[in-house]
């Protein structure tokens, strides 16, 4: 509809195109046409002048004809045609159309997300450390230097800004001068001394959370907060930590911010009673205690919670400071699961000291919404919030997803409750490197992955004939699962052993020093062996190897041995009780009397005697009757038989017998039931003995079959040997004792870690400052010996190397990645370091380390507010809701149970044979590892079979059971698995279900509609459910 131009008439069929005034949609007018309506918007227009004179003044002549068209559609799908690249406005829905420029056919479009796709193609790349963390410098505290270190945070928490800093500081003069403490420390002294004159609800202080990333300088912190108290009169303080060796840390701080006058005292070091008495003297100053003390009793039952809490009393109202606070995670458990003692006891500790000025300090302190459970102090549930208690709070945090929890940690940001940067990664690098298999390697795993396979079906045939015994189920098998999974973890990280040599010694050429960083140090094989063969021995031991031997040792079903054959007096004996009838009654129902004293002086006696004679003439002891013939007679003349007890005539029997006969004579009926039971038993036991001879005989054999399976020697010893042995190696560890070789170079030594000169407990600090001197270049660190430990090329240490970290056994928790990668990369480094990750090709072990590895740019934790933040995303978590519906589509595949939605590996749809064949060949393999149960053979495959419901989302279950099998059918399935979880995500994502958290929102125009509402009683409850408060807060 539109008015034309009568001086234009002639060229109305040349068009032009104009943007909507109204609703933006780009419009074609006719040539000539000065005055339309939009056909979307119904809005009235015309052309402006300057567009009418040029369309006056042009020929139509030169303008090539156009088809009639009308703009971009933002109600349709946009398309570009594959042969003449149009753009082409489709239908929602629409499945096959025709090109109108080219009229090519063409396939509809799937309606896709546009969000999603960008987040999509956001974490496929690892995304940019620029966009998703910005620098960070205190916006409202200006007191202090800036830290030596690149500080960052992420783009989500950074658009939330911290309250106003009301607090002054006592030893703000003091740390201007010696300038101990940055500014972003002396940052959170302010907000967490200025939350700690706060109140909650129910009366109790409020508490502070530090989620600084690893290596910002908490322990720096921490000691100044302890400093802030102790000019406050607050000379007492809790410290607790994962580590009695970091006490030596705590120290330090306090020692750096000018607390030297505040003593630290160690609490395992400290007897059980009252820490304030004359023997003790503790009366002021830190107490630094482990998780594990806080647990701790003594044998007269005085616990070490209990001792604390004497110390500090009702009114305490000091610092209680729960560092790498993580060790109380798991205070809400799983379900099934019960909660921890730690978790329990940093409640219980909390409870009893309402006043106390609660700090809460790790990198991954929430890496899940249940792990805030124990932060009671925060205020986010409980008297005065949305919450009743916690499980009210995490029901509404599991509903909102990942976007939830980010909106909590903004939440606490912005209520000064909780800070947390990290430092950036800018300058370390990252390397993904392959170790596959070596052939000899390959082979180990293969004739390992068989024997395990074989010993299963071995442990099912010996339980069979085990009495009571159930195959599929107690104590036995939850042994032999969870020494599969130890014995195959052991085997891909000894595989990595040669190439984690080779870098190491590739690093150690070019000037730098080596951290190599692993999980389990195999020291219960180790002390198991050295137990049974002694402290010299051959070679290093085979962790596997010695947990094989261990597990079928002790656990082995072997039939009851049964005793020796008893004699036939045994025997008779037996049988005599059985026939036997009950005391005091005969076989004719007549009772014997006892024998009745006759009275020596009683005038009555003649009566006495007279009257009852005539009830004892007959008695029962002189008189019986014959069995056979019923004829009463004395029983002296009569046959006793010693298993029956009958009593027959002599002359009776047939034949009779005229000779003298023993007292243990028998009848001739219990003589041949006797013959016949000692025969049959004799035969039952001789049964009973040959199945426990072949049983233990089989056990042997399994034994040597093991002992002769060529396995890896223990990977920390073996690669302590291969670089030079403990005189060059800094050992990080748990354990208490190693193997080393042997000064002539034949066999090897157990001997203990510690010397004369250094304590057990101090092996560990000694040999890090061996490394940090640069006396020893190399350092290998476990879990259990390194948390908390700095081994950065610190400015203050001798050994300002660069460093070389390499991860022998990556730990599938990210909280555990993120403490592991932490100790290398810290605040006053010389040096950001190299991460080398190693990883084989079996399994999910490559994608896990790619991802990984593009998520280390990033690195952090999950509560700093943004979930691109740290690896523990859904990118690499299987076992999540989209992992359990791929792995149960996949089983309910392999079961025939339904259609597969993705080819398998290395198969076609063109040749269904591969696809039949790939399924037989899984299913054999599910079977092998106790998935598939009830399966009969025949034919050459595995007929029937089921899947219990337990096992059909149990993803754990699956990958674990997955390193059991052959490299092979492994990596096959493990690659059916992830293309099918891939096909799930993307599906969610195409539709829109995905959960991608915090989105930024990109737009070529912003316009401001009106001025934004603002809702002063918004609880916490609603904000999280509100669907666009994601939108707000980005």
């Amino acid at each position: 509809m539109g008015k034309q131009s009568s001086s234009s008439s002639s060229s109305s069929n040349v068009p032009c195109q104009v943007r909507c005034a109204g609703c933006r949609m780009i419009l074609t007018v006719g040539l000539g046409m000065t005055e339309f309506i939009c056909p979307t918007c119904k809005l009235p227009q015309k052309l402006p002048p300057e567009m009418m004179m040029s369309m006056l003044t042009s020929s139509p002549s030169l303008l090539p004809p156009i088809h009639q068209a009308h703009g971009i559609d933002p109600t349709k799908i946009q398309v570009p045609c594959i042969n003449c690249k149009a753009i082409l406005n489709v239908p929602h829905g629409l499945s096959r159309f025709t090109c109108p420029q080219c009229c090519i056919e063409l396939a509809g479009p799937e309606e896709v997300n546009e969000v999603a796709i960008d987040v999509e193609r956001e974490e496929d790349e690892g995304g940019m450390a620029g966009e998703t963390f910005t620098e960070y410098r205190p916006p409202k505290v200006s007191i202090g230097l800036p830290h030596p270190d690149p500080i960052v945070e992420t783009s989500s928490l950074s658009a939330v800004q911290p309250p106003e800093p009301t607090y002054d500081l006592k030893i703000k003069e003091e740390i201007e001068v010696s300038n101990a403490l940055s500014c972003l420390q002396i940052e959170t002294i302010v907000y967490a001394c200025q939350r700690h004159l706060q109140k909650l609800q129910n009366g109790t202080r409020a508490g502070f959370f530090v989620g600084d990333g690893a290596g910002v300088g908490k322990g720096r912190t921490i000691a100044g907060l302890i400093w802030e108290n102790w000019h406050h009169g607050r000379r007492k303080a809790l410290w607790i930590s994962v580590g009695s060796d970091l006490k030596f840390d705590a120290r330090r701080d306090l020692d750096d911010v000018g607390a030297k006058c505040i003593k630290v005292h160690a609490l395992n070091k400290l007897p059980y009673s009252k820490l304030d008495s004359k023997s003790v003297g503790v009366m002021d100053g830190v107490i630094f205690s482990t998780y594990n003390s806080l647990i701790a009793s003594s044998e007269k039952g005085r616990s070490r919670l209990q001792q604390l809490l004497q110390w500090c009393g009702s009114d305490y109202e000091g610092l209680v400071v729960f560092d790498e606070c993580h060790k109380a995670k798991n205070l809400i458990p799983e379900a099934g699961g019960l909660p921890t003692r730690t978790g329990e006891g940093v409640v219980e500790l909390q409870a009893k000291l309402p006043q106390a000025r609660v700090v809460y300090c790790s990198a991954t302190g929430a890496s899940e919404p249940r792990n805030l459970g124990y932060m009671v102090r925060l205020g986010l549930w409980g008297e005065g919030t949305s919450f009743p208690d916690f499980r009210y709070f995490l029901g509404a945090l599991d509903k909102g997803g990942v976007g939830a929890l980010e909106l909590v940690a903004m939440d606490m940001k912005a209520r000064g409750m909780y800070v947390c940067r990290t430092l950036s990664y800018q300058g370390a690098e990252f390397e993904v490197i392959e170790a596959p298999l070596e052939a000899e390697m390959l082979d180990m795993y293969k004739k390992a992955a068989e024997f395990w396979a074989e010993l299963r079906v071995e442990l099912l045939s010996a339980s069979a004939i085990v009495p009571d015994e159930k195959p599929n189920s107690g104590q036995l098998w939850r042994l032999y699962w969870s020494s599969h999974q130890r014995f195959f973890r052991h085997m891909c990280m000894s595989a990595k052993v040669p190439a984690s040599v080779r870098l190491a010694k590739q690093a150690l050429v070019e000037n730098k020093c080596v951290v190599i960083g692993l999980q389990s140090t195999g020291e219960a094989r180790t002390e198991e062996a050295v137990t049974k063969y002694g402290v010299e021995l051959d070679d290093f031991i085979s962790g596997p190897r010695e947990l094989l031997l261990k597990f079928v040792e002790d656990n082995y079903p072997l039939p009851p041995r049964p005793d020796s054959i008893p004699g036939e007096d045994s025997v008779k004996e037996l049988q005599r009780k059985r026939h036997s009838a009950t005391p005091g009654v005969s076989y004719k129902g007549r009772v014997r009397k006892a024998a009745k004293l006759k009275p020596e002086s009683d005038v009555d006696s003649d009566e006495l005697s007279e009257t009852e004679s005539d009830h004892d003439t007959e008695s029962d002891d002189e008189f019986q009757i014959c069995n056979i013939c019923s004829g009463e007679e004395e029983r002296k003349k009569l046959l006793r038989c010693s298993c029956c007890g009958q009593l027959v005539h002599a002359s009776c029997l047939v034949p009779p017998i005229i000779d003298m006969v023993t007292e243990n004579w028998s009848c001739h009926s219990c003589k041949e039931k006797t013959d016949d039971f000692l025969q049959a038993r004799r035969a039952y036991l001789a049964e009973l003995l040959k199945r426990y001879e072949a049983a233990v005989e089989r056990k042997a054999k399994i034994l040597e079959i093991i002992r002769s399976l060529a396995l890896p020697n223990n990977p920390l010893d073996d690669i302590i040997d291969q670089l030079g042995g403990p005189d060059n190696i800094a050992e990080m560890t748990g354990r208490r004792g190693m193997l080393v070789r042997a000064s002539n170079g034949k066999g090897v030594i157990y001997q203990a870690r510690n010397t004369k000169e250094v304590a057990l407990e101090m092996v560990n600090m000694h040999e890090k400052q061996l490394f940090m001197d640069g006396k020893k270049l190399v350092a290998i660190i476990s879990e259990a010996g390194s948390a908390g430990v700095s081994l950065q090329a610190d400015r203050r240490a001798l050994n300002q190397k660069r460093r070389v970290h390499l991860t022998l056994e990556l730990p599938w928790s990210a909280d555990r990645a993120i403490q592991q990668f932490g100790r290398t990369h810290r605040s006053n480094q010389a040096s950001a370091p190299e991460y080398r990750l190693l990883f084989t090709n079996l399994g999910g072990e490559r994608r896990f380390a790619s991802i990984v590895a593009k998520r280390l740019e990033t690195l952090g934790a999950l509560t700093q507010g943004d979930r691109r933040a740290g690896p523990s995303l859904s990118a690499y978590n299987y076992d999540s809701a989209y992992g359990k519906k791929a792995l149960m589509m996949m089983y309910r595949g392999i079961m025939e149970q339904d259609s597969l939605p993705v080819v398998p590996p290395g198969c076609t749809s063109e040749k269904p044979e591969t696809i039949e064949e790939y399924i037989i060949k899984a299913k054999a393999a599910l079977v092998s590892v106790g998935i598939v149960r009830d399966t009969i053979l025949g034919k050459g495959r595995d007929h029937g079979g089921r899947i219990v419901d337990s096992d059909m989302h149990d993803v754990g279950r699956f990958l674990n059971r997955l390193l059991g099998l052959p490299p092979d059918i492994q990596n096959r399935l493990f690659e059916l698995f992830v293309s099918i979880l891939d096909h799930i995500v993307q599906n969610a994502r195409s539709e829109g279900h995905f959960d991608s958290g915090i989105v930024d929102m990109r737009a070529n125009a912003i316009e401001l509609q009106g001025p934004p509402k603002v809702t002063s009683n918004l609880t916490l409850r609603s904000y999280y459910n509100c669907p666009l408060s994601r939108l707000f807060m980005t």
